[in-house]
This record gives C-alpha cells, sequence and structure tokens, in this order.
C-alpha cells in the first residue's frame, strides 16, 4: 500500500481535451499550464490561458504548438508551428522550429534554434528563391536526411513569373510539378488535424488521390468541386484552391 502511494498523481484538470488521431499523434488541449514530462509525438500541445513547458531530456514532435503566455523549451522540440507571446530556449535546450509566431524570442547562449520563418508565405517565397539548391543537395544523406530535403523540395514553388519573361516547355513543367508537390504536403498535412470533419476528410482524401494520379485532367475537372466540399477550409486549403487555379488559368 505504500509503495502505491509513492506512485506519481497524475491530475487533469477541468475543460482538458486528450485525444488520438489516425496516424497515433496525440493532442493535449489545456485551459491552464502544461508540462511534458514523456518524450512523443504530438498532433497539437495547447495551452489555453497559461504556458507550455518540455522539461529536459524530453523530445517532443509536434505539428502545432499553442500557449497563450510563454513557450518554455528546456529539453528537444521538433515543431511545424509554435505560437506563444514569449519562446524561451533554456540551457541546452534544442528546437527545430519551422513557422515561429511570438512577440519575443530569448535564448540561453548553449541552446540552438533551427528554422524560425515568421508565416507559411515568407517560407513558401524563401524555399522558393533557392529552389535550384535544394534539387542540388547531395545524394549521400543519412535517410531523415534525405526525406527532410525532398519536404523542402516539394514545398518550394516557382509560382511568380513576370509578363516581360514568357515561360518554356520546360518552365511550365517544372511550374505544374512544383504547384502539384506544393499542393500534396498540404493535403497530407491537412489530413493529419485531429478534428476534420468525416465528410471534409472524404474530399481532402479524393482530392489527394487525383493529385498524386497525376492525371490533369481529372484534377481540373474535379477540384473545384472536391474545394467545395470542404466546409472547414483551412489557411492552407484555401492556398491549394489558388495555386491550381492559377495552374489551370495559364494552362
Amino acid at each position: 500500500m505504500d509503495e502505491i502511494k509513492n506512485f506519481p498523481t497524475m491530475i487533469i484538470p477541468n475543460g482538458t481535451d486528450i485525444g488520438v488521431n489516425e496516424q497515433g499523434q496525440l493532442s493535449i488541449r489545456t485551459p491552464g499550464n502544461l508540462v511534458i514530462q514523456n518524450s512523443g509525438v504530438y498532433s497539437v500541445i495547447e495551452s489555453g490561458n497559461g504556458s507550455v513547458r518540455i522539461d529536459p531530456d524530453v523530445k517532443v514532435e509536434a505539428v502545432s504548438v499553442q500557449a497563450a503566455d510563454s513557450c518554455f523549451v528546456a529539453g528537444e522540440l521538433t515543431a511545424w508551428r509554435v505560437r506563444a507571446r514569449k519562446i524561451t530556449l533554456e540551457k541546452g535546450a534544442q528546437a527545430n522550429i519551422i513557422l515561429q509566431e511570438s512577440e519575443e524570442l530569448e535564448l540561453d547562449r548553449n541552446a540552438r534554434l533551427v528554422g524560425n520563418f515568421s508565416s507559411e508565405k515568407e517560407l513558401y517565397l524563401m524555399l522558393g528563391r533557392f529552389s535550384r539548391q535544394l534539387r542540388d543537395l547531395p545524394q549521400n544523406l543519412d535517410r531523415r536526411d534525405r526525406e527532410t530535403a525532398q519536404m523542402q523540395r516539394e514545398a518550394a514553388p516557382n509560382l511568380e513569373k513576370s509578363a516581360d519573361h514568357p515561360q518554356t516547355d520546360s518552365e511550365r513543367l517544372q511550374q505544374r510539378d512544383e504547384v502539384l508537390s506544393l499542393v500534396r504536403v498540404i493535403l497530407e498535412r491537412e489530413l493529419g488535424h485531429p478534428r476534420q470533419p468525416d465528410n471534409d476528410r472524404n474530399a481532402v482524401e479524393k482530392l489527394l488521390d487525383l493529385v498524386r494520379s497525376g492525371d490533369l485532367d481529372a484534377l481540373r475537372d474535379g477540384y473545384g468541386y472536391l474545394m467545395s466540399q470542404v466546409e472547414q477550409r483551412s489557411e492552407g486549403m484555401e492556398k491549394a484552391r489558388k495555386v491550381l487555379d492559377r495552374l489551370f488559368s495559364s494552362s
């Protein structure tokens, strides 16, 4: 009995929402402060009114980390987006943050931060400028580096062309491939959202199948209808619709 009493106690406050998506990623939304003491892969980590802290020696991978006040990292964090009033990396912390949305950023001199774009638009534009360099990355990277490089290549569309510089056939093919790659990345990320309604998910899955097929005629005929079936359309979905509109209006 004494041994049982020595076990740590877990308290789940009122208003906390805990779930698991189809990819097995855990989502935690809580109204107060949240301390992560277990390494893991998460879809969403959210503190509605307080702060999020990742303790030392804890490795966290998350699609989205949100905190009304601060996000403290003492261990390791890899995230697509971190949104907080203040982000603090403590001594020895490591963070790979693609999109960082904060008013303040505080780093210990022994901490390491990679990424740090302020918006998806900034990320797309930056990767677009260096798309040639991304394609020329060496092929002898390890598996994880190759996968990361592939994602970067796919998210680097060269969509802006001046009217004074007409595109060649090869440039048009390159633009088409980059648009389809970008749309595929967006749709795959949309399917990772844990709270997507079934009807929206079905439409996104059908649209993703069209994109993956490479059948431009079928995609041209079907994408508008499938987009209209997605009721809760995110910023990413709007981006996908616009680039497809631009692709097919110019072809």
